[in-house]
């Protein structure tokens, strides 16, 4: 399958969540997405050196500008279940913009046609680094890096094409 890219429509798929109260939610994209402008970033792994220390952290502290320029959602999706994707979350307490969503079993990565193969490290299906600017369930932008580079997917790229 190949990946998203620019003029595609966004896939629907369900992903989890814990919400404020602490509750197991499920969530579809499109009710994130549909009217809006969006922000979805994909990584390989919560916890991960570079998704943790570098790509995610940047869509964090530059979620202001983001919203300013008419981002309705910052999405960030990995292959983990719920429980983690809580624990990676509560470990960036500046956080007020991004949601963490979970794809516990790959599902919508795959929908996305973004799947990463990294059995032979011991880490399953993952999904690749990426970030995706969405208008009305339509994709403006398809960042997608190759491997485990991280140099299209950063917030900086992102807020350029919103230029």
């Amino acid at each position: 399958m190949a990946p998203i890219a620019a003029g595609d429509s966004l896939p629907d798929g369900t992903l989890a969540h814990f919400d404020e109260n602490d509750q197991l939610q499920q969530v579809s994209i499109h009710s994130l997405a549909k009217g809006k402008k969006v922000v979805i970033v994909g990584v390989p792994g919560a916890f991960t050196p570079t998704c943790s220390l570098k790509h995610v952290p940047g869509f964090i502290e530059r979620a202001e500008d983001l919203r300013a320029k008419g981002v309705a959602e910052i999405i960030t999706i990995s292959v983990n279940d719920p429980f983690v994707m809580k624990a990676w979350a509560k470990t960036y307490p500046e956080n007020k913009h991004v949601k963490f969503l979970a794809d516990g079993s790959a599902t919508y990565t795959h929908a996305l046609g973004l799947e990463l193969d990294l059995k032979e490290k011991g880490l399953g299906i993952r999904s690749r680094r990426f970030a995706l600017l969405v208008d009305d369930l339509k994709v403006k932008a398809a960042n997608i890096e190759e491997g485990g580079e991280f140099t299209v997917s950063s917030v900086d790229e992102i807020i350029k094409a919103l230029d």
